[in-house]
């Protein structure tokens, strides 16, 4: 092939280069006014109106810019460690995401089984479905002086109390989605003779993780409640505990400070298990 031959297939991808630039500068504009900037100009207005009525004479609440000097320290220096207690904030709110991820975990084993148990049978459902919706009533911080009776230990207390706060969500949605699993899937099992374990992943779950990973979402969010007020009561590093003690302590600022850190990891993890739950149903679940 001559090099004139080259040159001349090589014009057109090498002219189409500066056109997908365009298109994807375009776009980068695009999501960022759209899904970027509006939040950015609430925030901003919100911090306005913050600083102007933390910033009057007599008020109850620092303002922003009097957060920030305060928890400087804290910001600038998250992991430091004097022994005991005194840990930098990032490992308060590593202590409790670890907390968090044994009993979220034991939560996702345990309530999408017996979701899938309630779905299937009848016998179940009716035998277990009223107890379900009685204890899933029950505010978490009731079941503290429960697990601390049963467990005599702080850590293992609160990982049961994330336990029991976000499992029935999780029971109760897989429920739901085995339950509404279409009858044509079930006709089209029988026909190809699939056995329990094929039917289970080839047909059960796919169908129905739309249901479960809603459940999911549900269950990160209140698991991460509920571990920010088992710490308060247990002590000992956490971010709860953190929180606990600054109020007591008399340290406002650390307190918005946590409070900003505890809503962005919030928002985080639900975005985590949004995300998974995306790439799993491939873009069928709810974002």
């Amino acid at each position: 092939m001559s090099t004139d031959t080259v040159e001349t297939i090589g014009l057109p991808a090498a002219a189409a280069v500066p056109g997908r630039l365009r298109a994807w500068g375009a776009q980068a504009v695009q999501g960022f006014m759209t899904h970027v900037l509006p939040p950015l100009l609430i925030l901003g207005v919100l911090l306005i109106i913050w600083q102007m009525l933390g910033s009057r004479p007599g008020a109850s609440l620092p303002a922003p810019s009097k957060v920030v000097q305060d928890t400087w320290e804290l910001i600038a220096h998250p992991f430091y460690d004097r022994g005991g207690n005194d840990v930098g904030i990032a490992w308060q709110l590593l202590a409790s995401l670890k907390r968090v991820a044994y009993g979220y975990s034991l939560a996702v084993v345990v309530g999408v089984s017996l979701g899938v148990l309630v779905g299937q049978s009848t016998w179940a459902l009716r035998g277990l479905d009223p107890l379900f919706q009685v204890l899933r009533t029950v505010p978490p911080l009731a079941w503290l002086p429960i697990s601390l009776a049963g467990f005599r230990d702080g850590h293992p207390s609160a990982i049961f109390v994330i336990f029991i706060t976000s499992i029935w969500p999780i029971i109760i949605n897989t429920s739901i989605g085995i339950r509404n699993i279409p009858e044509d899937y079930r006709n089209v099992a029988k026909v190809i003779r699939l056995n329990g374990v094929e039917y289970f992943g080839k047909i059960m779950l796919p169908a129905a993780a739309p249901f479960i990973f809603s459940g999911l979402r549900i269950g990160v969010g209140l698991s991460w409640l509920a571990i920010i007020a088992a710490e308060m009561l247990i002590g000992g590093v956490g971010i709860g505990f953190f929180i606990w003690d600054a109020w007591n302590s008399s340290r406002i600022s650390d307190i918005i400070l946590a409070l900003v850190y505890v809503g962005l990891i919030g928002f985080t993890l639900d975005r985590i298990v949004a995300f998974i739950g995306r790439k799993v149903t491939r873009g069928t679940s709810a974002s």
